[in-house]
This record gives structure tokens, sequence and C-alpha cells, in this order.
């Protein structure tokens, strides 16, 4: 495990402090599972704005979509439990 210095505000240290604390661990864990969290929390931000380029340039390249009044009535017809067709795309206007 490698070492790095954090240097905090005072006012954030004693915050941390107290946080760690009630949530029952050490200063250093609690610091560590923060930056854990954001890495993570980042990363998945990172790989859902990936995807949506990519199935947008996918709908771009296509030049079809599904138009939101039929999306929506498969999405209602399936959460009240009925047969849903999946809507076709078409290219707009079409």
């Amino acid at each position: 495990m490698s070492t790095t210095t954090v240097r905090l505000p005072e006012k954030l240290k004693r915050r941390v402090a107290r946080a760690a604390k009630q949530a029952g661990t050490t200063a250093h864990g609690f610091i560590v599972d923060a930056i854990a969290e954001k890495t993570e929390s980042s990363e998945r931000r990172s790989a859902f704005q990936q995807l949506a380029e990519s199935r947008l340039a996918d709908v771009l390249a296509m030049g079809e979509t599904v138009p939101w009044s039929d999306a929506r009535r498969y999405l209602e017809q399936r959460v009240s439990g009925q047969k849903a067709t999946h809507p076709s795309p078409r290219k707009p206007g079409a």
C-alpha cells in the first residue's frame, strides 16, 4: 500500500474526525472510503457518458428513432402487464 499526504483545512479535519467517530471508524478509514466512493461514482459516470455517446452515434448513423409516443405506449403496456410489442424505429417524418 502506498502513502499519500493530504492536507486538510482544520475545519474539514474536525468534521471528518466527527463523522468517522459517528461511523465507528478511524479518520483514515473514513477518508479512504470517501475516496473509493468518489472514484467509483466518477467511473460509473464516465461509463454512462461513453455509452450515451455511442448510442447517439448509432442513432445518428441509422437516422432512425422511436417516437416518444410509441415508446411511452410500449412502457405503459409493459407496466400494466399487457402484452407489448416493441415499437419500430423509423426515420423522422415517416
